[in-house]
Parts: C-alpha cells; sequence; structure tokens
C-alpha cells in the first residue's frame, strides 16, 4: 500500500506509531485511529462476547454454524486480542472441531461462507505453520466447490452457498480471500475463474462482462457491482431501465478481491469499481441496501480501502475523507452499552443478532487502526 510520509517527528513519537499507539501524521493531518483510542471500544465488544460465547466456544451456532465464531476470533486476533486469551482460544478450539474430512469447516449448511471466515481466523492465528495443514484442506475444499461450467456461462468461477447454490459475488468474495489466506497462488486458476465471475456482475459492458444486463446500466450504476448477474426480469436489484442496481457491499468487496488478486490499479475494473465508490462514499449506509447489511459493509469498506492504499479518500467532489477515522467514529457511535452492535430488523443479512452484527464491527474496528497495516 502507499504510505503517507512520516518526518519531522521526535523518536518518542515515531515509536508510538510504530506501536500502534498514536495516529500517523501526514501534511493533511491526522490519519486514522490509534490503538489507544480503539482499545476501549474492542474491551467494551470483548466483556460482551464474553457474556455470549457458548461453553464450547461458540457464538450463535444455530444461525450460521461455525461463521459467526469464526469472524469473531478473525477479529479479536487482528484487533490485539492474543490466541491465548480465553475468549479466542475457545473460539479456536471450537473451529477446530467443526473442520470436515473433506476440508470444510461447516454444520448444517451456508459451507462456503463459513469455510472461507474459518480459513481466515486461522490464517490469522497461524503462528509457526500451525493451521497449515488445514489452510490447504479449506483450500482445497473451496475448490471443489467453485462452478466448473462452460466459460460462456454466467455462472463459470462463481460460488455459491455450497457446490449446488447458484453462485453470487457475496459467496465469491469471501471464496477469493479465503482461497489467497489459504496460500493458493494469485494466478491459480480458482482465483482467475472467480474473478471473472465477479466481473461478469459489475456493470462495466464490454471486454470483462458479456452479460446484456451491463449494457443497460445507468449512470449511477456504472463501475459498481451487483449481488448476481441471473435472471434479471426477477432480480430484486432490477433497475427500471432493465439493468441491475450496483451495491455497496458487493462494490468495495469486488475491489477488495482485485486487488487482492492483483489486478493492477490501472484496469479497468479497478478503475470502474473506484469511479464508483468516489460517487457513493458513504458510511451513513450500505448503498443501495440502506441500513441491511450495515456491519457486513463496514468491514467489507475497510478492507477495500486498506488495499486501495488512499489514507485520504477523495469523494467525487473532490472532499478529502480520513476514511480510518470515519469508519472508527461510525462503528463508535452505534456500539450500545453493553459493548455490542446489532441492526434491528435486518433480517436480510441476520443483523438484527448482535453476534454477527458485533462479529462484523469488531472486525471492521481492526481496518480502523493506523498501526494495521
Amino acid at each position: 500500500m502507499n504510505r503517507i510520509g512520516i518526518s519531522i517527528l521526535s523518536l518518542t513519537a515515531l515509536g508510538g506509531i510504530l506501536l500502534g499507539l498514536t495516529p500517523v501524521q501526514s501534511g493533511q493531518g491526522t490519519i486514522g485511529v490509534g490503538a489507544k483510542e480503539i482499545r476501549p471500544v474492542l474491551d467494551k465488544a470483548v466483556g460482551y462476547l464474553k457474556t455470549t460465547q457458548g461453553q464450547d466456544g461458540s457464538f450463535s451456532p444455530k444461525l450460521a454454524g461455525p461463521g459467526i465464531t469464526a469472524v469473531v476470533v478473525a477479529g479479536l486476533l487482528r484487533g490485539g486480542i492474543g490466541a491465548d486469551e480465553p475468549v479466542v482460544a475457545r473460539g479456536l478450539n471450537y473451529l477446530e472441531g467443526q473442520v470436515k474430512d473433506d476440508g470444510g469447516v461447516y454444520s448444517k449448511g451456508l459451507a462456503n461462507y463459513t469455510t472461507s471466515v474459518a480459513a481466515m481466523a486461522f490464517q490469522e492465528a497461524n503462528k509457526a505453520g500451525k493451521y497449515d495443514t488445514l489452510l490447504k484442506n479449506a483450500g482445497n475444499f473451496l475448490k471443489g466447490i467453485q462452478k466448473d461450467t462452460d466459460p460462456k456461462n454466467a455462472a463459470f468461477g462463481g460460488f455459491g452457498y455450497d457446490g449446488k447454490k447458484r453462485p453470487d459475488a457475496s459467496n465469491t468474495l469471501y471464496a477469493v480471500e479465503a482461497l489467497i489466506a489459504a496460500g493458493v497462488p494469485r494466478d491459480d486458476p480458482a482465483i482467475q475463474n472467480a474473478l471473472k465471475f465477479i466481473s461478469r456482475c459489475q456493470n462495466l459492458p464490454g471486454e470483462f462482462n458479456d452479460q446484456p444486463f451491463a449494457k443497460k446500466a445507468g449512470k449511477d450504476d456504472i463501475g459498481g457491482i451487483t449481488y448476481h448477474p441471473f435472471d434479471v426480469d426477477d432480480n430484486p436489484h432490477k433497475t427500471a431501465d432493465g439493468g441491475l442496481r450496483s451495491l455497496g457491499g458487493m462494490t468495495y468487496g469486488g475491489l477488495k478481491s482485485f486487488l487482492y488478486a492483483g489486478v493492477a490499479r490501472d484496469d479497468p475494473r479497478v478503475v470502474a469499481a473506484v469511479g464508483w465508490i468516489r460517487k457513493h462514499y458513504t458510511l451513513e449506509e450500505n448503498p443501495g441496501m440502506g441500513q441491511k447489511g450495515l456491519y457486513y459493509y463496514y468491514h467489507t469498506f475497510g478492507k477495500a480501502m486498506q488495499a486501495l492504499g488512499e489514507d485520504n479518500f477523495a469523494d467525487a467532489h473532490g472532499k478529502k475523507h480520513d476514511w480510518r477515522r470515519e469508519l472508527f467514529d461510525a462503528l463508535k457511535s452505534r456500539q450500545q452499552a453493553n459493548g455490542s452492535w446489532s441492526n434491528a430488523g435486518d433480517r436480510t443479512f441476520m443483523e438484527e443478532n448482535p453476534d454477527l452484527a458485533t462479529a462484523f464491527a469488531v472486525l471492521a474496528l481492526s481496518y480502523a487502526d493506523a498501526g494495521k497495516r
């Protein structure tokens, strides 16, 4: 990532930055948030999570199997909570117990999602190669459920909830991140084919998207990414012109996937996605979905913005945003007195469940930290 230069700082201040205790400084002013400011918010979240963790180390397993537990563990580890801390250690032990003989990490359903987020959690905890074999097997499992159809088929390269369901952008974005976390090379066919599917979800007609809906994209949707490219007439995101609406969480997730997979910043897909984001930059809602999936959006926003590396992000009007500070402020202002987050009435993303919303919020919080690069 690009880094804003540090100059004319005392050795004491520089040491604080290296330890994540103070924000980075630049000619634009203070950038990001330091660990000293983030830690009280994180500690409140940990206090809440300790009250809802099951005796087996899980979080809301009836809702998403091992999925929520994996997001909690990944977020806490990234936030500086050690793997030997009871809340994390118990979570890891639970996740290890959910590993199946085929390499997947799941219970009854959502095998792609839960295996993907578990791989991310294990990668965060993978000291001295402890989880190398587990990660390799998880990567192989994910490859096995990827859609392997005619390359001309819109489903080609995509991932669904499992090997049978139709693919969508969200499942595919998670799978790409998990494959990379599992050590799969960026040029591996599984990752490259997944990028082809994501490209077919992008409102960018031409070389990368041959789907008819992309040619009907309005100027407000160009460059953004929709949930899936199928059944346009019955698609809930259909626009009046017959196209498909671009969505915030999907667009940030697509940008993150392109960058994680090594797609160049001057690639038309990256340029178009960033252009859409500049026009729709916000932390008040999940663009295209309102308040639905807000915490899903926050953590995807953080990952994508860090990968992009623009510390002061300029929107379409030229206004520069210290996105880490704005992300932190949005999270802090929405944290409840008991340390949790929740999204009342959000059944679409299931964020009315405070364990899930808190899991996403904790992970998002780690990307607001200027010391976490």
